[in-house]
């Protein structure tokens, strides 16, 4: 009964399936392709109204503050240079007298190429941020979502990020660089010095000339005629990405977001313009360094022609055109270095590019990867620079709240830090941020990782680390210093001698209040290894302190740190209260 009552309607759906299942999919092919287009046009005029609303005030803060801090901050850094210069026992008489020579030429490159970056900077951000949050509000899941971040995203958060822009460049202009001026006149005692001839000098600053005057124009003539191409190669590679939904358009979601890449795709061309006009007075004055290294000034002239040489042939390479050159290329070193790099613009970047031996290590047009995208969930997998960051803090953050409950860092010292804008109070400038980094190294140890284990459980290993080439600084030798502390095999209590050594940057003197059962080892030479992998920890936390961004962050660390302090000492926050209620206490910062 129940057979017979059903078999029209199997009969009717099978006949439905076969006859209209090609239109219902050819119709749900053309709605969200429709949709595509209305969720691209939609996006493209908002965040064109929001570009136009914002952008002026964004651009004039950053370009602004930025101008005014290289032009304010100028004496400063013409007097620590000449200074340091003066200072060092890193180079000879003859070499300080050639820098001191050609520092006019080098800081009048200063204030121009900053002047012109941060005016390129404040209006590529301040117009084209608020345009691109406004496509990146089509990858969240309601469309309620979508209108509400498709209209907020990007208008106050633009004009917060130009004043974090203004506030990261200030701090390196006044932190970062007078630190590696201090440790270029402290280091030149633990190196052999480097030596010039005076008769080299003239040589020396020939040769930069001829580099400025025959490097920028070819860098420039080659530029712009192999721009054009470079155009037509990038849109025909994000089209044929379009049409085989490949790379950027694999998700529907990002679809806009790589329609938004195809309209500014000649921008980036212009910018790769520029950069490469930028790279070759920097390759121009490379010169000098090669008559220096060779003793030749032929061979310092052989350089000059030779760049123009490889970068054509670099650019032939990049752009899949015919390979080589044929401008002249004559040798200009007597032998090869096999771990030389030259001054090579874009080589970090030349992997899945085809290259020949002869243009490995020449200098590039800084442009684009032509070669196929990799898809969005590729790109999602891989761990983000700023995940790094926020484990770098967090765990910072909860190191300091182990030693503020120690007493091992009190409140007056974080805040002298604070006050002294971070010139005393070396355990927390260094020790804490070294104390929390060896931490992460012993946890990657205890949980077998083969990279490093974030307090998150996100592994960070060479295959999905960020490419980033602040982080290739520093994931390396990070690694390398993990091997070697898993390879010696710490006891407990070397291992609490090595975490004492690192907090108070190897003045264990000033540690013996802190009893955290640490004991010197009583063979020297282990007790020597311990030392050694103290200090290199504290001197990559010296050299992670001078990255962009990480002074800001750690400064809301420090603040949390007091909070936390006084919020668990009464009688501390009622003597300290009113030393600090000046300091804005905030979240840290993504």
């Amino acid at each position: 009964m129940s057979t017979s009552s059903s078999s029209p309607l199997d009969s009717l759906k099978s006949w439905v399936v076969a006859n209209y299942s090609e239109p219902l999919d050819s119709l749900k092919q053309s709605l969200r392709v429709a949709y595509v287009v209305f969720a691209f046009c939609s996006a493209f005029f908002l965040g064109g109204f929001k570009a136009l609303l914002v952008g002026p005030v964004a651009a004039a803060l950053l370009i602004i503050g930025n101008v005014g801090v290289i032009l304010g901050l100028l004496p400063w850094h013409v007097a620590w240079t000449v200074y340091s210069l003066i200072k060092t026992n890193y180079i000879n008489s003859a070499l300080k007298f050639a820098f001191l020579f050609v520092l006019p030429i080098l800081f009048a490159l200063w204030l121009a190429l900053s002047i012109f970056g941060s005016i390129l900077v404040g209006v590529g951000y301040g117009f084209f941020a608020p345009w691109v949050s406004t496509f990146e509000a089509f990858r969240q899941d309601s469309e309620t979502k979508k209108f509400l971040h498709g209209v907020v995203d990007g208008t106050w958060g633009t004009i917060k990020g130009s004043c974090t822009v203004v506030r990261d460049f200030a701090d390196i202009c006044y932190h970062s660089y007078p630190l590696y001026l201090k440790e270029l006149r402290e280091s030149s005692h633990n190196h052999q010095p480097h030596s010039i001839r005076l008769v080299d000098v003239p040589a020396c600053i020939l040769v930069a000339l001829m580099g400025l005057i025959v490097d920028i124009p070819l860098y420039t003539v080659i530029a712009l005629i192999k721009s054009p191409y470079m155009l037509f190669k990038g849109w025909q590679r994000l089209l044929h990405d379009l049409i085989s939904r490949e790379g950027p358009f694999l998700e529907t979601a990002c679809v806009p977001i790589a329609g938004l890449a195809i309209l500014l795709w000649p921008l980036v061309v212009v910018g790769s313009v520029v950069l490469a006009i930028v790279s070759s007075i920097f390759i121009g004055l490379y010169g000098s360094v090669v008559v220096f290294q060779e003793r030749s000034f032929q061979r310092g002239v052989a350089y000059v022609v030779a760049m123009v040489s490889a970068f054509d042939e670099y650019t032939n390479d990049w752009l899949y055109l015919k390979e080589g050159s044929i401008l002249p290329k004559p040798q200009y070193r007597k032998r090869k270095a096999s771990n030389s790099t030259e001054f090579s613009v874009g080589a970090s970047i030349s992997k899945g590019i085809r290259s020949t031996p002869s243009s490995s290590a020449a200098p590039a047009m800084l442009v684009p990867n032509l070669a196929p995208s990799r898809s969005v969930r590729e790109a999602i997998q891989e761990v983000k620079m700023v995940q790094i960051w926020e484990d770098i803090m967090k765990s910072c953050e909860i190191r300091g709240k182990e030693l503020v409950d120690a007493s091992v860092i009190t409140p007056f010292g974080l805040y002298e830090w604070l006050r002294t804008k971070g010139c005393a109070q070396e355990t927390v400038s260094l020790g804490l941020p070294s104390y929390a980094l060896l931490h992460t190294i012993l946890y990657s140890i205890k949980t077998g990782s083969g990279g490093l284990m974030l307090s998150g459980g996100t592994e960070v290993t060479h295959h999905n680390r960020p490419q980033d080439r602040l982080l290739d600084w520093f994931f390396h030798p990070v690694i390398v210093l993990k091997e070697q502390i898993q390879a010696i095999k710490l006891r407990e209590e070397e291992v609490r001698f090595l975490e004492k050594s690192v907090l108070f940057s190897g003045n264990i003197a000033d540690g013996n209040s802190w009893d955290n059962g640490s004991a010197v080892p009583h063979d020297p030479l282990r007790a020597a290894q311990i030392q050694a992998i103290s200090r290199r920890l504290v001197g990559m936390t010296r050299s992670i302190s001078k990255f962009p961004t990480y002074r800001r962050r750690y400064r809301q660390v420090v603040k949390l740190l007091i909070t936390y302090s006084l919020e668990r000492d009464g009688s501390c926050a009622s003597r300290s209260n009113r030393s600090v209620s000046s300091i804005e206490i905030v979240p840290c910062e993504v």
